[in-house]
């Protein structure tokens, strides 16, 4: 893994043990191998000598390259959100993944988080044709993964800080909302402020419509939410700043009652980060065998053309 994983899975050493990191930077690599006790002839500057000399890796933390390199070596993989830059990155960690069997899990702590789980419960029961509405919140190796992903379109600084907040910041929210809501039918619209930073979509859903708005100002302050309204309530999934451990997830449903009464409940499942509970997700499709987005991107992407 990279040495910014460490302290996470160091959390979860009942079901992890940490053999081996991997990173471009030798400062990052000293540090973090010294602060949490990995030998030096444990760090690698390449995945490929990791590969090469620990053969007694079971899974790997990383990215597209370093994914299909470690599928075919063998082992399970941990791959960073988004997946991928591209469809191609996408599509080809699919082949490996079939072609060898191994587990691939996409790391998208939000969709484990337990306040969100709770909303999903009450989105997925409610009857087709109920829900209103839905409104989330929120050199040269870059260059070769933008050409990949945009083509000709790389040339607009527009379009690549659109799709690096594609791929950062709302890599998330897609995530959430494929999980909460399912994949949309179409984009209606798609806008974005001058500087690219901000962006707005309107998503077409069988029967109802998503809004979806994500930005980076500079106010101090991280707002991220998903709310669903349906015919007979609101649920809503708040996320706190993921920068800080232990940080509540929680979720706010909305009714009422038979004689008229409006109520509102608030849900703090639990005080263990999203982080936490997507290791117990990741140890469970690799040791037990468990189950484990870039089309929105496409999307968004193709409705900003018009």
């Amino acid at each position: 893994m990279s040495a910014d994983k460490v302290l996470g899975v160091a959390l979860c050493s009942h079901m992890f043990k940490v053999k081996a990191l991997v990173d471009v930077s030798p400062g990052a690599l000293s540090h973090a191998s010294s602060k949490f006790g990995i030998p030096q002839d444990r760090t690698y500057n390449s995945v490929d000598d990791m590969l090469a000399k620990a053969d007694d890796i079971d899974l790997v933390m990383y990215h597209v390259e370093q994914t299909v390199k470690s599928l075919r070596a063998g082992k399970d993989v941990f791959v960073e959100k988004p997946m991928a830059l591209s469809i191609e990155g996408a599509d080809e960690i699919e082949r490996v993944q079939k072609e060898t069997g191994k587990v691939v899990f996409v790391g998208f702590m939000r969709r484990y988080a337990e306040a969100f789980l709770r909303v999903k419960d009450v989105v997925q029961a409610t009857p087709k044709g109920e829900i209103n509405y839905v409104s989330p919140d929120r050199k040269k190796r870059a260059e070769q993964m933008l050409q990949q992903a945009l083509g000709q379109r790389a040339r607009n600084p527009a379009d690549v800080e659109t799709y690096r907040l594609l791929a950062s910041l709302s890599s998330h929210d897609l995530s959430a909302m494929r999980e909460l809501i399912g994949m949309p039918q179409s984009v209606i619209g798609a806008q974005r402020s001058p500087d690219g930073q901000w962006i707005w979509v309107m998503f077409q859903y069988d029967g109802f419509v998503a809004y979806y708005e994500v930005g980076i100002d500079n106010t101090p302050i991280f707002d991220a939410h998903i709310e669903v309204y349906t015919k007979t309530q609101r649920a809503k999934v708040s996320y706190d700043t993921p920068f800080v451990k232990g940080l509540p997830i929680k979720a706010t449903l909305q009714s009422r009652r038979e004689n008229g009464d409006f109520v509102e409940e608030t849900i703090r499942p639990t005080y263990e980060d999203a982080f936490m509970l997507e290791y117990r997700y990741l140890y469970a499709a690799v040791a037990e065998g468990k189950p484990e987005d870039l089309v929105l991107f496409k999307m968004v992407m193709d409705a900003l053309k018009l």
